[in-house]
Order: structure tokens, then sequence, then C-alpha cells
């Protein structure tokens, strides 16, 4: 009983130091998103804020005045009229 008890405790002392270390945990969403590249965050005249790649230019309108618009917005907007 005493060697039983013995190798016992022998066997479980021997798995226990060899546990890794837990792992910290990896930023899978850094990995998939793309990197910004040169975008600029602009106040939209609608009120909402919107990211633009391309210049601030200005447009014509049809009363005579210029309106200013941020170019290559993010999502399916070519150009977004911008607040003053």
């Amino acid at each position: 009983m005493k060697v039983f008890a013995t190798l016992l405790l022998s066997v479980s002392l021997y798995g226990s130091y060899r546990i890794p270390p837990p792992k910290p945990p990896a930023d899978r969403t850094a990995a998939k998103r793309p990197a910004r590249k040169g975008g600029q965050w602009y106040f939209a005249e609608n009120g909402h804020a919107v990211y633009c790649y391309g210049p601030v230019r200005f447009l014509p309108q049809a009363e005579g005045g210029l309106q200013r618009v941020a170019t290559f917005c993010q999502g399916d907007k070519n150009m977004v009229p911008l607040k003053d």
C-alpha cells in the first residue's frame, strides 16, 4: 500500500510541473481588418462623421456659390458635402 501511494504521488507530481503557461489571447480582429491609408475624418452636412481618403474639393452650385465636398469616402459614397 505504501509503495502504491508513493508511485501515485510521484506520477502526479511528475505531470504537474510540465503544464505550459497559458498563451495570451490573440487579437483576431486586427488581422482581418485592413490598415487605413491616408484617410481623415470629416463632419458631413447631414451631421454625421465620415471617413474619406481623397482630397477636399470645392464644387460650383447652381445658385452661384461653392460647395465644399470630401471625396472617396468610406462606404458607397464618392463625394460627401461638408459642414463649414
